[in-house]
């Protein structure tokens, strides 16, 4: 057995399954206020979409949903954010499905949403 490492030194992208990737595509643009690092034919008939934070190293790719990988699923991606209370009332007064604020004493505050596909992300306080 080699005592190599690999050459990994990062987390570049991370896939959330979509059905419909033009609405996702505008939900984290539009909605989120991300932009888009890459948006290029994949196969017969996707896209390959990656979105991110401005500045953000690493991406979300909004890759076709199949049986094996559905959208609407938690994804366990926590988005850093400094102000979360903040996000959440503009998130709600934009009609995304959030849930309440959750606080606990020396922890983050955090809420969770759904994007239009069912999707759940969660913003974390991490001024």
């Amino acid at each position: 057995m080699s005592n190599e490492r690999t050459r990994i030194h990062g987390v570049h992208t991370v896939a959330v399954p979509v059905a419909d990737q033009n609405r996702a595509l505008a939900f984290y643009v539009d909605t989120l206020g991300f932009e888009t690092r890459r948006n290029v034919p994949m196969g017969d008939t996707g896209r390959w979409i990656e979105v991110a934070p401005p500045g953000a190293v690493t991406t979300i790719a909004l890759v076709p949903a199949s049986d094996a990988s559905p959208a609407g699923q938690a994804t366990g991606i926590r988005l850093a954010s400094g102000d979360a209370q903040a996000d959440h009332a503009a998130l709600v007064a934009r009609g995304v499905d959030a849930d309440d604020l959750l606080r606990w004493p020396d922890v983050p505050t955090m809420f969770e949403f759904r994007d239009p596909e069912g999707n759940g992300l969660v913003v974390v306080d991490t001024p």
